[in-house]
């Protein structure tokens, strides 16, 4: 029997778009979830509105269902997606409806002497929340979207389904031509793992970077 190690080179080509869509989506999930979380504590009631709708369809729907319309639906409204550009946004839009409550609850969880002292200081909302609070929260929210992050990684599977030749595309391509099932999906089950933990120690050696030397301020 041949080396598992032979199944790689196909396996690799099928990472490098599981990458591609995990970067692109933690971009996408980044900027829903500080959009949808700021707009949850905002104190216009349209845009609490909006963003509290955008958090329950994403939350309250499957990812499975929102990446089928976003492919195969919106066509028939004129709207094509990419594979590539559809597994981005839907992942990382529904990871983001999750991400949101980890930015509102970071934010809220700054003790509010924070509050009390910007206004000694003269600092307006805008000035409070960006110079005072989101320093503070930045470092509570970084270890749950390291977990948002691993939970992204993992979801890119589902963009095989769309055709699009992800590590899991790959894998199942290679298991129908080779009939080595337990070879292919024992390398495939070490490549998440093995991505899994880059993102999760580079996470901590970034939270070690922003607590360094940082007093917390008082934060509760």
């Amino acid at each position: 029997m041949p080396p598992p190690l032979d199944l790689l080179p196909s396996l690799l080509t099928g990472l490098l778009v599981t990458l591609q869509i995990t970067a692109g989506g933690a971009v996408v999930a980044l900027a829903a979830s500080f959009l949808a979380g700021l707009g949850r504590l905002s104190g216009r009631r349209a845009v609490r509105g909006i963003s509290r709708l955008y958090v329950d369809v994403f939350r309250g729907t499957s990812a499975l269902v929102q990446l089928f319309w976003a492919f195969f639906a919106l066509p028939l409204l004129g709207i094509r997606l990419e594979a590539v550009t559809a597994g981005i946004l839907v992942l990382g839009l529904n990871l983001g409806s999750y991400g949101s409550e980890i930015v509102r609850s970071a934010i809220r969880n700054v003790s509010r002497s924070q509050y009390d002292a910007a206004r000694a200081l003269n600092l307006n909302r805008r000035q409070t929340l960006w110079r005072i609070i989101l320093p503070q929260a930045a470092l509570r929210m970084i270890p749950p979207f390291g977990n948002l992050f691993i939970e992204l990684l993992k979801g890119t599977a589902l963009v095989s389904l769309i055709s699009l030749a992800d590590l899991t595309f790959q894998g199942q391509t290679l298991r129908t031509s080779t009939l080595r099932s337990g070879e292919i999906f024992a390398l495939i089950l070490v490549l998440y793992f093995l991505l899994a933990q880059v993102i999760a120690r580079g996470m901590r050696f970034l939270e070690s970077r922003l607590a360094a030397g940082r007093d917390s301020g008082g934060a509760a």
